[in-house]
């Protein structure tokens, strides 16, 4: 089987395909553009890091002194570009006043001046193209080219809704704007990887052998991201149950949507926006339904009271979050100090999230009965994927250079061993609407 490409392979041929010397560049997720960075520096104008809340500074020394970072106020995005910037000497710190974002944040819509004049501000020669306004494909790398002027190329969210639309009027009067997609880049790439592992393909199965839906008994995913579950659970079945996704964001349901075609499961998989705190169904549509690491995200009670609603009675949902309240595990050999600041997994939550053990009394308070309470422990390893990089960047964003140095040699030494994982905690549940 050839090898197939990386992703700064891919990125640099999509540079060449367009006719682009240098761009600035702008991305929530550093992973996408670390290697191209670390790799190919000359290449990049400009780079702006919107609100990421992972970052390992390491890669981007290069370009530090034409690197933005933009970050809310407080939370994670606060956190690690505070860290960052001392490591980064000659870039510059943008702070967006009261204002928090989470990874799920649609900051675009909700800062979009600020972002414009952060992208406007940015520093260094980008090649002028000539290309015409529409869409195209290259390298497994979709493009949309809007205005005229210096190549500035938009790289998906993780999560956010409305991506990037709100801030690309204001953006085509002064650039080229080009937004990519597809499957090897953000959020959707992260997600894909995800649902690619072996443990957590499990983690699926075994909370589906719990659900256990009779051929015919239709199933709602709430939350469905890039469709990875939706498109597993098809083949499983066979098509013999119907499955609706939903999902808060217009783009990743798009993406969604591709993916399902290419796999040739379209057919069964209908795709639709919903809001979980509003599943815009009518009373007991689904025979069964489930959800994963999204109640994290938006009032969990009020989604677990809507996922009661809209199965029929008898019907059973299932329901999987992050465990920021239990260790997560790196398979290295590392001082009890360091260990002990990677072992905190990133505490991920809305103010009416639920990430921790509170998942199952919730559960039991929203009306569900006959409870199957199972946290989970699942594993990466795969070093050089979306997922890995998302999870390491957040230990990296934490140490001190020597505490780095210390890392890589543990990692280098694990991968030489064929003995690199990390295992992430999660916590499961399935339980029963009431019959009567």
């Amino acid at each position: 089987m050839s090898q197939q490409p990386t992703l700064t392979e891919r990125l640099v041929s999509l540079w060449d395909h367009l006719g682009l010397n240098a761009a600035h560049v702008a991305t929530q997720m550093p992973g996408d553009v670390a290697d191209l960075a670390r790799l190919h520096p000359e290449r990049i104008s400009g780079l702006l890091l919107c609100v990421p809340s992972r970052l390992d500074p390491t890669p981007f020394v290069t370009v530090a002194a034409r690197t933005v970072m933009l970050s809310g106020q407080r939370g994670m995005t606060a956190e690690v570009t505070a860290r960052a910037e001392p490591r980064l000497p000659g870039s510059r710190r943008i702070i967006l006043p009261d204002y928090d974002a989470p990874g799920w944040a649609d900051v675009v819509t909700d800062r979009t001046d600020a972002i414009i004049a952060a992208l406007r501000g940015l520093r260094g020669d980008a090649t002028v193209p000539d290309l015409a306004t529409g869409t195209g494909q290259h390298a497994g790398i979709t493009y949309q080219v809007h205005g005229e002027g210096p190549a500035l190329l938009l790289l998906p969210f993780f999560l956010a809704p409305s991506q990037w639309e709100s801030a690309i009027p204001g953006l085509a009067r002064d650039f080229t704007v080009i937004v990519l997609g597809g499957r090897h880049l953000g959020g959707v790439a992260a997600l894909e990887d995800r649902a690619r592992g072996p443990s957590y393909l499990g983690m699926i199965t075994t909370l589906f052998d719990e659900i256990a839906p009779a051929a015919g008994e239709t199933i709602l995913d709430v939350g469905c991201g890039s469709g990875a579950l939706d498109r597993m659970l098809a083949r499983r079945f066979g098509g013999a149950n119907p499955i609706t996704a939903t999902d808060v964001n217009p783009f990743l349901l798009r993406e969604a949507a591709v993916l399902a075609a290419e796999d040739n499961v379209a057919d069964q998989i209908t795709f639709r926006l919903g809001d979980a705190e509003r599943l815009p169904f009518p009373d007991a549509s689904f025979d069964h339904a489930f959800t994963v690491t999204v109640l994290e995200e938006c009032d969990a009670d009020l989604a677990l009271r809507e996922l009661l609603r809209v199965v029929r009675p008898g019907g059973r949902v299932g329901v999987i979050v992050r465990a920021i309240d239990m260790p997560q595990w790196w398979h290295l050999d590392l001082p009890e100090p360091v260990r002990r600041k990677v072992n905190i997994p990133p505490q991920s939550c809305g103010p009416r999230g639920v990430a921790d053990a509170s998942l199952y009394p919730r559960m039991r308070a929203a009306g569900f009965e006959a409870l199957t309470c199972f946290p989970a422990l699942v594993s990466f390893d795969r070093p050089d994927g979306p997922i890995w990089r998302y999870r390491e960047d957040h230990v990296l964003s934490r140490l001190t250079d020597a505490e780095t140095s210390v890392w890589h040699t543990a990692t280098n030494a694990a991968r030489a061993a064929g003995l690199l994982f990390m295992a992430n905690p999660l916590h499961r549940v399935v339980g029963r609407k009431p019959a009567g």
